[in-house]
């Protein structure tokens, strides 16, 4: 493994992990954890594939404490950044909750240099009413991480969510910035998608992998691929009996290979 240190367009510091050779393939993992999260999926694909772990701004050690650069949009340009400064013109993105979203969002705003999309759980596209829920509920949480930890504030949350989430947060904490992570919940304010037709912008193939918790709704994968140009319906691998970034890894590794062995060959 090799890891890697960039900045984005705004100067800032990212960290980033790298293995295996062949097409590019980008990892972004969820809310919460790191890009250890997805290093047993990684390994799975190595053998055909070059893969890139990003730890996501204010994740992991890409610390980054000012809530003001957290936005949808500069998550998508740290993306870039890393293509960029690794010489790469394209590539594949897979992501988890978060990660998906900011893999949807960088394929809209920068077309030409995404190959694919793969989404595992994909994030809830609020209405107005269910987006105000949301920014209460991040502001509440950021504020829980300043007054009593990382820890206190995830134990309020960690029960609603999948139990992978929450072995992969509990995983995570101990290498996490609090600062960092109640910087992040500014995306609260901020919106990737105003509707779940906003995703028509995403032309690359799009393979949406159905959640299951109530943050990531399974209904919402169905509606997403219709609205898709090239989306594909994932199998329904992320269940409950999916208990660790090892089990996670084992469940996504065939239909990721399945999807992107059917692409054209020009990485």
């Amino acid at each position: 493994m090799e890891n890697v240190t960039y900045r984005s367009d705004d100067s800032h510091p990212l960290y980033a992990t790298a293995l295996g050779t062949g097409t590019p393939l980008l990892l972004l993992h969820g809310g919460g954890p790191d890009h250890r999260s997805l290093l047993p999926l990684a390994r799975l694909l190595a053998d055909g594939h070059r893969l890139l772990l990003p730890d996501i701004r204010g994740y992991g050690r890409s610390r980054c404490p000012d809530p003001a650069l957290h936005t949808w949009a500069r998550y998508g340009h740290d993306v870039v950044a890393l293509l960029d400064h690794l010489g790469l013109e394209r590539a594949a993105l897979l992501g988890t909750g978060l990660g998906g979203t900011i893999a949807l969002r960088t394929a809209a705003d920068h077309p030409t240099r995404v190959r694919a999309v793969i989404v595992a759980g994909l994030e809830d596209i609020e209405d107005d009413a269910g987006k105000a829920a949301e920014t209460r509920m991040l502001e509440h949480f950021a504020a829980r991480v300043r007054a009593d930890g990382l820890a206190a504030a995830w134990s309020d949350v960690l029960p609603h969510l999948s139990p992978l989430i929450g072995a992969l947060v509990h995983e995570a904490i101990p290498r996490a910035d609090p600062q960092s992570v109640a910087a992040a919940c500014a995306l609260g304010y901020d919106r990737a998608f105003g509707h779940v037709t906003d995703l028509a912008a995403v032309t690359a193939p799009a393979l949406i992998v159905p959640g299951a918790d109530f943050r990531h709704p399974e209904a919402l994968a169905g509606a997403a691929v219709a609205v898709l140009p090239r989306g594909v319906l994932g199998p329904p691998v992320m269940t409950e009996e999916v208990r660790t970034a090892e089990e996670l890894g084992t469940a996504l590794a065939p239909a990721v290979r399945e999807f992107l062995g059917s692409l054209p060959e020009r990485p």
